[in-house]
């Protein structure tokens, strides 16, 4: 195995990003120091700074690689499903339950917690991550009701609510699950959310999807 300073240099940013995902989730935007984020990745100070100018640049770099990928691949799974829409919200779902338990979603807790003091980080956040699931959700539930799988409904008022229960879970785990007792199966809860949002939407109330 090569020495940590000898590795090769293209592969630095990826771990200087892997560090601030780290350090960001654990300790927040305000309490991370680039030099704790060239620690953990193994590099000096300065090399951080030949990446990223600013703690800011380095917080959209996290956003952009490690946690907008997960929108490339929600995207991808619904422009290549061709079976009811039913299932392929079980299936969303079941991809944002994997996704859940990740360390992303310690920048979903971030963003709640400290964009008082720091609003350009929601902004950055709600660009690149927000308005795609939000269309992304707002396609799947316009693709039942054409098919005629779901009701007639509002759309851009439905979506929050789909969406709901996912920033519910991400800030649990790092609040109320990380210090007490009170903890959420994060799979249990995305699934029966997701029976109950079917049985809602269905054309049929009182038919099975």
């Amino acid at each position: 195995m090569p020495r940590r300073w000898e590795r090769r240099k293209e592969a630095r940013p990826a771990e200087i990003v892997a560090a601030a995902l780290q350090l960001f989730s654990d300790r927040g935007f305000a309490a991370t120091r680039l030099e704790d984020v060239a620690t953990v990745a193994g590099v000096s100070k300065g090399t951080v700074y030949l990446y990223f100018e600013s703690k800011e640049q380095l917080f959209e770099a996290v956003v952009r690689e490690a946690v907008a990928p997960n929108i490339d691949r929600a995207e991808a799974l619904v422009a290549a499903f061709e079976g009811p829409t039913p299932d392929l919200l079980r299936a969303l779902f079941a991809f944002v339950a994997e996704v859940l338990e990740t360390p992303l979603t310690g920048v979903m807790k971030l963003i709640v917690s400290e964009s008082g003091n720091f609003p350009q980080l929601a902004r950055l956040y709600a660009d690149l991550v927000l308005r795609r699931a939000f269309a992304l959700m707002r396609r799947i539930l316009e693709r039942g009701v054409a098919r005629g799988e779901f009701r007639p409904l509002d759309t851009e008022a439905t979506v929050p609510l789909v969406v709901a229960p996912v920033v519910l879970l991400g800030v649990w785990k790092h609040s109320f699950g990380a210090h007490t007792d009170l903890v959420l199966d994060r799979r249990r809860v995305l699934e029966a959310h997701c029976e109950n949002l079917i049985r809602g939407l269905a054309a049929d109330p009182g038919g099975r999807s």
